[in-house]
């Protein structure tokens, strides 16, 4: 994500949010399954999947609490 992207979760619903997550747990399985058998070449994908995660679970907090 960029900052254009940062700033456009922010606008999202929380269903959106939500959505996204799911997305992006998908993403981070399929490149821990690609690690695994050794077909990934770029390993810097999970971390930046994982930061994604984490963002969005952010927001979706603080639209909860909201």
């Amino acid at each position: 994500m960029d900052a254009t992207d940062k700033a456009d979760l922010r606008g999202k619903t929380a269903d959106e949010l939500a959505s996204d997550l799911v997305r992006l747990r998908k993403e981070q399985f399929n490149l821990r399954m690609q690690r695994a058998s050794e077909l990934l070449p770029q390993t810097h994908l999970i971390t930046k999947t994982r930061r994604d995660i984490a963002r969005i679970k952010t927001l979706i907090r603080e639209k909860a609490s909201a």
